[in-house]
């Protein structure tokens, strides 16, 4: 049995400094990361704007439209009432 553990001490002395290495650049790199994930999520890109802005118009003219429709129509009603046969 101890001939198992010293045997494989110095395998795992040169696996681990790899692993550890691996571990300290996370580490060291993990608060760059977050930092720029924070800055994407508070900004909105171009092609974001855009589409936003696109959709924005769309919905406006949609509701343009019905409001149109619906003051034709009252319109159309108060004038039959009216007795005008050219509605």
């Amino acid at each position: 049995m101890r001939n198992i553990c010293l045997m494989s001490a110095p395998v795992a002395m040169l696996l681990l400094p790899g692993c550890i290495a691996k571990t300290a650049l996370d580490v060291a790199t993990m608060p760059v990361r977050a930092g720029a994930q924070a800055a994407d999520w508070a900004t909105t890109s171009q092609d974001e704007a855009d589409r936003n802005y696109g959709r924005r118009m769309r919905e406006q003219e949609a509701r343009e439209a019905r409001e149109q429709k619906k003051a034709e129509k009252q319109r159309r009603r108060e004038c039959r009432r009216a007795g005008h046969d050219d509605c």
